[in-house]
């Protein structure tokens, strides 16, 4: 077999020869699951929620008392007479009503809650859709810098072929020259892939959290995904996270409205104080004796507002404007949702057609340049013919291998539209993190400094 020939074979057997992969290589679930557990940015969006949880324990605390300590000491001396006086005690104090504004306050941030855990599954789904882009990005990359590894041992054939028919007269130095650019191309060619592949790599890293090894090839989710666009359409306005999330924000804000006009009704307070209190000089007398005394308190304040300088007047008009904004922003996030749907759908729909056009493309680009070389072998071709086939077979076979790459990725944008890229329903190997274990934990906290996890 000659040595061009023995290059066509290989380019053939090309797409078999990256399909095929051992036993141990990675699958993109299981790099899906290493990027839930691993990904920073997702353990950071976590923390967040965590810590919006805290604002429920927060809010809550106005319904319950306070209790203070309180001690003074004092001394004084003049005209003979020595005088020190102390006192210590404890006060405490429970609001009785205040407008409503604590019940509004528990329920906005209970919204809040409700919003971030939406918040953190659309996170959850950025993270995992950017991770299956991030797989097939380097499937795709290192396919194509083979391809170029192949088209360039090709052109090397080409000019060692163009040299040996100079040698004998067959060929003429313009054939040379051609083949010998062409080589060159490929040679810079070869090198912008195989920067491309590291570049991807590094991508992978940051998302997945390890350096990629061996990818097994990637598989649309043709199961998962809805039976038309309509569908996609309902299942998105009614189940994906970010409208969900900007609904709870909606509620919230309703809420902060009702707090801040609670800010105008009267406030019932009820307090009670225990003191004990001693009293030493040198001229005590019958009227004040040395000694210890105790006294005790309770009472209740009445406070009805009158005029507040318009700072809760201010506060409502601007709680009624930022709930204004909470319901534009839902309905941005159903119009983004409702175009991330149509603009998966049409790039799934258009990938597969082009896997089907490219496969039917490069078989007939295959089959020309074999007919090329032959023809230029008995003096009915040039160089350059054969040439310009070789860079036809290798644009065809490099757009196959990107459109596969974007059918794999359409379906997983689709179901990322449709806010079902989760874990649970990809089915991943992993321990699903549940964020309403940590506000169960710290909703009804009167105390303690510890975090759940013993921080």
């Amino acid at each position: 077999m000659s040595p061009v020939r023995k290059g066509l074979v290989g380019v053939l057997a090309l797409s078999a020869v990256l399909v095929a992969a051992p036993a141990s290589a990675e699958t993109i679930l299981g790099a899906l699951a290493k990027a839930y557990t691993n990904n920073s940015s997702l353990n950071s969006a976590r923390a967040g929620v965590r810590v919006t949880d805290e604002g429920v324990a927060i809010a809550k605390s106005g319904y319950r008392p306070t209790l203070a300590g309180t001690s003074s000491w004092n001394y004084a001396n003049g005209g003979g007479v020595s005088l020190t006086t102390g006192s210590f005690g404890i006060q405490l104090s429970q609001t009785i009503f205040d407008g409503l504004q604590t019940k509004n306050n528990v329920l906005a941030a209970e919204a809040r809650v409700a919003a971030a855990a939406e918040s953190l599954r659309n996170t959850e789904q950025n993270t995992l859709f950017d991770a299956a882009s991030a797989y097939m990005d380097v499937i795709r990359d290192r396919e194509i810098a083979t391809l170029r590894e192949r088209n360039l041992e090709f052109l090397g054939e080409q000019v060692r072929a163009a040299n040996s028919r100079l040698e004998v007269g067959e060929g003429t130095r313009t054939d040379v020259a051609q083949a010998r650019a062409s080589q060159q191309g490929a040679i810079a060619q070869l090198s912008a892939a195989r920067a491309q592949v590291l570049a991807s790599s590094a991508t992978y890293k940051q998302i997945v959290g390890e350096d990629p090894g061996k990818l097994q090839a990637g598989s649309p989710l043709g199961k998962l995904i809805p039976g038309g666009i309509q569908d996609g359409f309902a299942i998105a306005l009614r189940e994906h996270p970010a409208i969900i999330a900007s609904e709870h924000l909606v509620d919230a804000a309703g809420f902060v409205v009702k707090s801040a006009e609670g800010g105008l009704l009267p406030k019932v307070t009820a307090g009670a104080s225990v003191t004990s209190s001693f009293r030493d000089s040198n001229a005590a007398t019958v009227a004040n004796p040395n000694g210890w005394s105790t006294s005790a308190g309770i009472g209740a304040t009445l406070s009805v507002p009158i005029y507040q300088g318009g700072r809760v007047s201010a506060t409502v008009r601007q709680g009624k404007e930022s709930l204004g904004q909470a319901r534009i922003d839902a309905d941005v996030n159903r119009d983004r949702v409702r175009q991330a749907v149509a603009a998966a759908w049409a790039q799934y729909q258009a990938a597969q057609e082009t896997v089907s056009a490219n496969r039917e493309l490069v078989s007939a680009a295959q089959l020309a340049l074999n007919g090329v070389i032959e023809e230029r072998n008995v003096g009915q071709r040039t160089t350059l013919e054969v040439l310009n086939a070789q860079a036809d077979v290798t644009a065809a076979q490099i757009n196959l291998v990107s459109a596969q790459r974007d059918v794999v990725v359409a379906s997983y944008a689709i179901l990322s539209a449709i806010g079902r890229l989760s874990a649970s329903r990809l089915g991943l190997n992993v321990a699903l993190y549940k964020p309403e274990e940590h506000y169960e934990a710290v909703k009804d906290k009167w105390m303690g400094l510890r975090t759940p996890d013993g921080r």
